[in-house]
């Protein structure tokens, strides 16, 4: 018997392929390599929205490593090729099948998440979508039209963990730190921790006189054009220190300051939406990060703020019952976490919906650090100058 019968004849004639089979052939093993390169290496990004500005401006193109955290093995494997979570040219049509779930797994990487890196992760809300209104968060629209209204007036999609919106921020607080913000600055574990030159707050500019020449203040894209006085020559615009700085040096600015939120509740909520809590985006904690393997007292002190961690990021089952709190139906009085958790805030630091609005950030939603500018492009300059020739393969800090 003949063992080998599938091996070809040596004298048998060779078919040879049809240029349609060597497209196809092409075309599939192209489809193949640039997908294994997206999971496993490295993958490009765009900046949507001046929420990390001016560190990271709309308009970049980014290459984001998946090596440097690891490598997250696909939750939701059978997907189009090069589409995230829609269709192309669709608002609604999903881009993968979730039949077929996997568990959270990532591969080895070169280093953990550090504090001020700066990540691309998943979308902690994203579980549940408002398709005609994907901008705002779900459970925010919840709290203010009630659940009944939003999804009798939105179409409702629920969305696996990997193929929830990507977000980039950076990341103030690593698992088991203690996050406090005081008049804008950000405190973590008792040491302040100031913004960088690149990062944007509103300042109070009182100007001595209104007749100077405007277009000093064109390269700093103050954008004192479209603000509205808050009193006799005296604007609120963002700017970050460096900014600041550069203002206090012309002779017809009479004083530069931060001027941050007052201390009180924020108007429209913020995480956790607590009264007990009466925080707002520049005064806000203490909040302590979850960490894997640490036990947290359960009560009506700590739940407004791990319910979500414990229910939804951690696949629990939780209910209070006269009183007591219950955890896949067993009186609980502790919990010990999982997952380690991240603090994740933008730069600009009034135009960020950021962990101070949805709260912490898991470790199986982290999709990779940010690495370099590759391309950016000002969409609002003239022809010549579309092109930030001074990003163009710059190091994100």
């Amino acid at each position: 018997m003949n063992y080998k019968f599938w091996q070809r004849r040596k004298d048998a004639p060779k078919k040879k392929k049809t240029k349609t089979r060597e497209w196809v052939d092409a075309i599939v093993f192209a489809v193949v390599a640039a997908t294994i390169i997206r999971v496993f290496f490295i993958e490009a990004y765009t900046i949507p929205s001046g929420s990390m500005e001016r560190s990271l401006l709309i308009g970049d193109f980014l290459f984001v490593s998946k090596v440097n955290y690891g490598p997250r093995i696909p939750m939701t494997p059978v997907a189009f090729p090069f589409a995230h979570h829609t269709m192309p040219l669709t608002t609604s049509t999903k881009a993968y099948w979730d039949g077929v779930q996997w568990k959270y797994r990532r591969l080895p990487g070169l280093s953990e998440i550090k504090r001020n890196d700066v990540v691309v992760f998943n979308f902690p809300e994203g579980d549940t979508v408002a398709v005609e209104n994907q901008a705002d968060s779900y459970y925010r629209l919840v709290r203010a039209m009630g659940r009944e209204n939003v999804r009798s007036t939105y179409t409702i999609v629920d969305r696996p963990v990997d193929k929830r919106e990507n977000f980039i921020k950076r990341c103030i607080g690593i698992p088991g730190d203690e996050i406090t913000m005081k008049n804008g600055v950000a405190y973590v574990n008792g040491k302040m921790e100031p913004l960088e030159n690149t990062g944007m707050m509103p300042y109070r500019i009182e100007f001595k006189t209104m007749e100077f020449d405007y277009s000093l203040l064109t390269d700093l894209k103050l954008g004192l054009e479209s603000a509205a006085p808050v009193a006799v020559n005296t604007y609120i615009v963002d700017a970050s220190p460096e900014i600041a700085e550069k203002l206090k040096k012309f002779d017809f600015v009479k004083s530069v300051a931060q001027s941050p939120d007052a201390v009180g509740p924020e108007a429209g909520g913020i995480f956790p939406n607590d009264p007990n809590r009466p925080w707002n985006r520049d005064n806000y904690g203490p909040i302590k990060i979850p960490a894997r393997g640490w036990t947290v007292k359960i009560d009506s002190n700590t739940m407004p703020l791990y319910y979500r961690a414990i229910r939804t990021y951690e696949g629990n089952k939780v209910e209070q019952k006269g009183g007591v709190w219950y955890i896949n139906d067993k009186p609980a009085s502790t919990y010990t976490f999982k997952m380690n958790y991240y603090w994740m805030m933008g730069d600009n630091r009034h135009n960020s919906a950021d962990s101070r609005y949805w709260g912490f950030v898991p470790e199986d939603h982290v999709v990779g650090k940010a690495l370099f500018i590759w391309m950016s492009w000002d969409s609002e300059a003239s022809f010549f100058h579309k092109i930030r020739w001074s990003r163009l393969f710059k190091g994100i800090h």
